[in-house]
């Protein structure tokens, strides 16, 4: 996924969770954060950020925050990108041939899934988390309690109970992490309930990215571990 209009800034404040402060050439200007989580330990004033300007003029913000630069690599914080970074990939994932179709926002009982996939026999649905937070190289999600979350792999259960298949896939939106764990400090309900759902039968795939200033693609598996507690 390559973006365009992208520039440097600096981050300054975020007033509230949609909105931040930051400095672009010389100038205060507002920005939209188009992530919804905590970020804290990402947006931390003085951090080096990249923003896309919008091509919608009548919007009450320009700007559009989309990574931010941690020691020495970029972080990509949109979490509207994932499920296209995934859309992307997955055809030359090997997980699905080439004659495999899909299909976005696909409502199954009362949730809607992100993707779903027929390939042949196969039904398949999809998940989709982007995952930001990183702690002492290991990935974790979520990085604030996630209802919705739990929803979702509850529903992925009842998939495989009926017959499909699920799968959860995480994308981690940088390089540098391990493995990929459960927030069990932030959301335990979370974690019980992706443990319930691998031992269901549920797919659960974790794949970090090569992330830039102005772009994002999948790249590697990473391991997904979910034992309770940290791990060292």
């Amino acid at each position: 996924m390559q973006y365009q209009n992208v520039q440097r800034a600096v981050f300054l404040s975020r007033p509230n969770r949609f909105v931040a402060r930051i400095k672009l050439d010389g100038q205060e200007e507002i920005c939209h954060v188009k992530n919804t989580g905590r970020c804290r330990e990402l947006l931390i004033p003085g951090s080096e950020i990249s923003v896309q300007r919008s091509a919608n003029l009548d919007r009450k913000t320009k700007f559009d925050l989309i990574a931010v630069r941690k020691k020495d690599q970029w972080v990509n914080i949109d979490s509207q990108i994932p499920n296209r970074v995934v859309e992307e990939w997955i055809k030359g994932s090997g997980l699905f041939s080439s004659e495999a179709v899909i299909r976005r926002e696909k409502t199954y009982k009362s949730s809607r899934f992100d993707l779903y996939v027929e390939d042949g026999d196969r039904k398949v649905y999809i998940e989709i988390k982007g995952v930001t937070l990183e702690e002492e190289h290991a990935a974790r999600f979520p990085d604030a309690p996630t209802l919705r979350g739990v929803k979702h792999l509850e529903e992925l259960i009842r998939c495989m109970e009926d017959g499909y298949e699920a799968c959860l896939i995480f994308v981690i939106q940088m390089k540098g992490v391990r493995h990929l764990e459960p927030n069990w400090d932030t959301h335990p309900e979370f974690a019980r309930t992706l443990k319930k759902a691998k031992e269901a039968g549920v797919r659960i795939l974790a794949y970090d990215c090569q992330v830039g200033e102005d772009y994002i693609w999948m790249d590697q598996p990473v391991p997904v571990m979910i034992q309770e507690g940290r791990s060292r």
